[in-house]
This record gives C-alpha cells, sequence and structure tokens, in this order.
C-alpha cells in the first residue's frame, strides 16, 4: 500500500490523517477529512507580499541573550558571563566572540532585542510558534504535550489558506525539520506543542521528516552526521515495495473509474474536501520534483562543508531545497535532545556546551544559510526568522550550578532576514542587564503578524474556529515595521 501518513489524529468526522491519506486501496471509498474551520479566505490577502515563503529556525530551549546578541560586556561578571563581545558590521551590535560568522554578516538581518511574554517556561513553544497563549488542556503527564485545542501554528494557518490549491501542488506547504518536535528526547515521549494545527484540524499539521538518534544519549546536533543517517524522507511517503510509477498511475487510473461512481453519494462539501486530499496525496507520492528537494545528495560536498555537517546545518539546507521547491512554511528545530547539556536550555554545564557546539554550530549554519539564499536570489522572496521560545536570567547561575541560566521569557532576541527586511537593523533596546525592553517591547502576536505580513496575509483578517466563530489570525499583534527601511 502507498501512503502518506503523519501524526494520526482524529479529525472531526472521527477518521485520522492517515485513514484520509491512504492510496492505493479500497480505502480510498471513505469520507473524506473536513476542515474544522470553513471559512473561505477571501478578504484575508493583501495586495503586497514582501515574501513567498518562510523559513521560521527554531532553537528550542532558550537561547541566552547574553552570550548571543544582546551582550552586556560593562555589566558585572555575575550577569554578563563567561564570554566577550566583538564588534560586528552593524554599529551598536555587540555579539559573542563564537558568532564570528554572524557578526561579519550582521549587514544582512535585523535583530530585534526585546521580544517578551510570561510564559516563562518551554510551554512558550505554543506562543512563539502561534502567537497566542497557551489554552488550558490536559497535556500529558510533563503538562509538555499538544491538545486539540491549541491555536494553529503559522504554518498550519498557510497550509489552510493554500488549501484549494493543494491538489495541485507537487511538495508540502508546511512541513517541519528534521523530525516533530520533541520526537528526539525520551524516545519521543513528549509531543511538544505549538507545532499542529490545533483547532484548525488535523489536515493542517505540518509534514515532518524523521531522522533518528544512534543511542539514548547520542546527540546529532552537536556532531557530525552520516550519510546513512541523513535519509530525509516524509514518513510514509513513498513507494511501496514493488509499487512503480507506472504501477501507481494505472491504480490512479482504476480508482478514478470507481470514483466516478461514488460522485454524489456523498455530501458535496465532503466530497470536494475529500478529493483534494486525496489528489494532494497522490501528487507528492508520484512527485519528482518533492524526491529531489530531499535528496541532500544533489548538493555539492563544499557547500554542505559550508552548512557544516551536524544535523542543524544539514537540515537548514533541506530547508533551503524545500523553499526553492515551493514550500510556504518551512520550521527548522534545534531540538533538545537527552542528556545535559544537550541543547539551548542551558541549567549547567552552560560554558563548554556554547563554546563547544552550540555557538560554532549556530554561527556556521546560519550564516551559510543567508550567503546561500543571497547568492541564490531566495533571500529577496523568503523571510528568514531566527528565534527560542525564550532567553535566559540575567544571572550567570542557575538552581545551585555556578554555570548556568535559568528560563526567561522577559526578554530575549530574535533575528530576521531576507523579504524586504532591512539588514543592520538593531529594533528595542533592554535595561543594562538585558533583563527587560526599555523601549519597542515585542510580543510573539507582533512577530506573527510581522509574518503573516510579509506573506501578504492581514494579521487583523479572521478565520472560523471549529465552533464557527470568527477568531482573528493574530492576539492582537501589530507589525514591527521598524525592521524595514
Amino acid at each position: 500500500m502507498l501512503r502518506i501518513s503523519g501524526r494520526p489524529l482524529k479529525t472531526c468526522n472521527g477518521m485520522s490523517r492517515r485513514q484520509v491519506l491512504q492510496v492505493g486501496g479500497a480505502g480510498l471509498f471513505g469520507v473524506g477529512a473536513e476542515s474544522l474551520a470553513a471559512a473561505d479566505a477571501a478578504g484575508l490577502l493583501q495586495s503586497a507580499a514582501r515574501a513567498k515563503s518562510v523559513m521560521f529556525l527554531y532553537l528550542f530551549g532558550g537561547p541566552s541573550q547574553l552570550e548571543t546578541f544582546d551582550m552586556k560586556p560593562e555589566s558585572p561578571s555575575t550577569v554578563r558571563g563567561p564570554f566577550s563581545a566583538i564588534a560586528a558590521r552593524t554599529p551598536g551590535l555587540r555579539i559573542c566572540e563564537h558568532l564570528p560568522r554572524l557578526a561579519a554578516c550582521s549587514d544582512r538581518y535585523a535583530v530585534i532585542r526585546t521580544l517578551n511574554h510570561t510564559q516563562n517556561d518551554h510551554n512558550a513553544a505554543h506562543i512563539i510558534q502561534t502567537g497566542w497563549p497557551m489554552p488550558v488542556a490536559e497535556r500529558g503527564p510533563a503538562n509538555v504535550n499538544a491538545a486539540p485545542n491549541d491555536w494553529p501554528a503559522m504554518g498550519s494557518v498557510v497550509a489552510y489558506l493554500d488549501r484549494h490549491r493543494a491538489a495541485s501542488r507537487q511538495v508540502p506547504s508546511y512541513i517541519y525539520l528534521p523530525n516533530r518536535h520533541g520526537e528526539i528526547q525520551l524516545g519521543g515521549r513528549y509531543n511538544r506543542l505549538g507545532q499542529y494545527a490545533g483547532w484548525l484540524g488535523p489536515e493542517y499539521n505540518a509534514l515532518s521528516t524523521r531522522i533518528r538518534k544512534k543511542a539514548h544519549l547520542d546527540n546529532p546536533y552537536f556532531r557530525d552526521c552520516t550519510e546513512q543517517e541523513l535519509q530525509f524522507q516524509f514518513r510514509g511517503l513513498s513507494l511501496g515495495e514493488g509499487v512503480t510509477l507506472d504501477r501507481l498511475d494505472r491504480r490512479r487510473s482504476l480508482l478514478e473509474q470507481f470514483e466516478e461512481q461514488r460522485v454524489g453519494l456523498e455530501e458535496s462539501g465532503n466530497t470536494s474536501i475529500y478529493d483534494r486530499h486525496r489528489q494532494s496525496a497522490l501528487g507528492m507520492v508520484s512527485s519528482t520534483k518533492l524526491r529531489e528537494a530531499l535528496d541532500i545528495r544533489r548538493e555539492s560536498p563544499s557547500l554542505r562543508d559550508r552548512y557544516g555537517r551536524h544535523l542543524f546545518g544539514q537540515s537548514l539546507m533541506v530547508g533551503r531545497r524545500m523553499v526553492e521547491a515551493g514550500s510556504r512554511f518551512v520550521t527548522v528545530v534545534w531540538d533538545m535532545p537527552d542528556g545535559a547539556p544537550s541543547g539551548w536550555d542551558s541549567h549547567e554545564g552552560m560554558t563548554a556546551s556554547l563554546r563547544d557546539h552550540l555557538l560554532p554550530g549556530l554561527d556556521q549554519a546560519v550564516s551559510a544559510l543567508l550567503a546561500d539564499m543571497h547568492d541564490r536570489g531566495l533571500l529577496d522572496e523568503t523571510l528568514v526568522v531566527c528565534v527560542g521560545e525564550m532567553g535566559r536570567t540575567p544571572k550567570f547561575e542557575n538552581r545551585g550550578s555556578a554555570d548556568g541560566r535559568d528560563h526567561w521569557g522577559y526578554c530575549f532576541p530574535a533575528l530576521l532576514a531576507g523579504a524586504g527586511v532591512s539588514g543592520g537593523v538593531l529594533y528595542g533596546q533592554s535595561d543594562r542587564i538585558a533583563g527587560h525592553p526599555l523601549d519597542h517591547p515585542v510580543s510573539p502576536a507582533d512577530l506573527s503578524a510581522t509574518i503573516f505580513d510579509s506573506l501578504g496575509v492581514d494579521p487583523h483578517s479572521t478565520i472560523r474556529d471549529k465552533e464557527g466563530r470568527p477568531v482573528p489570525l493574530v492576539d492582537g499583534g501589530e507589525v514591527v515595521r521598524g525592521l524595514y527601511a
């Protein structure tokens, strides 16, 4: 059987996304999934879009502002931490000594220094990816899992707005690389909130690839990965054993004859939605364009080296290839594997982790992405956003550890580049310890509004929730106009 499978959640008519997208047998006679928000998208689009696509680089765990893009070298050592600041190409930007490549190309991106919210834990994954506060829900033993009443991720909203073109698309609108968020930690026990479509309907979830770890405490973000590991494929999106493209075409022809007999037996709305998903599934399974975009071996070894052979660098390269192929919203997550210190959640062992792995990997990969997209002419039409869900405490001490920082959502940075964003802009100023904004505070809703606006989507427009009520795309956010010349 041929399948395109994702997270097996139930749609409103009881079918799972897996069932809806099964291709190649009697499963096609079932009732198709119906969107929970069937509102017409008319009126959402503005006349001018600066971006065709968005690349959302998500540094999960909470990178420290004081060790990256808002250093305070004149502060006491208990605040400023272990690293020195170096000059960047942007006047006034004091950047960490372990980010020399990003310092040298700071004229290609803007820095917001005053992002802030009050969700002072990792569940800020919801607000940073949706623009909305986390709703009350049952979220599993660790209270971190996604729930059906979550607000839809920005990428899911984009996929929803693209839904009438889904049947003709050869690549997914919304994808998640290199794994769904949470899969690489504790054997995938966590299914973290914020990445899914929530009440909009699971048919608008991202399609995610899957790259496994070698062992429990392995961290593929901290090391070079082998070619065997880097098999970027959407789970279930492959030809089954013995099923060639010719055989698929014959099977599709036969199925279409059966489908003609079914027309009129169901309500027209359900049939239309069902057929759209069916055609989208068939199109992606047989898409040479999609298979080629996922094949990282088509890139030159020298360019792959430039990005870095670690998981983040190679995932960014695949993300660029997906944007090039036509994806509209690509999230690349630097996730938190097992063990401590293992990622950006720097409670302990912070100095060595940042110095030896996190900062060099970020520096190498993001600078390479910006240069590569610029050289290909993609940066003019792609908005690149690099952000964590929060920052770290201004005090360089954490929970008994003298080498760490705790969670801090009250002031943290974001990088934005491309799609008309003015390079070299510093937006907002924090206080003397990078603890709170002094001016121009930016909320996650403001960031979401800016992202939607760049795509030509009016952030103050509404879509309908599962009860049919109109709800705004963002929680009162305003576009950050100061990022543009």
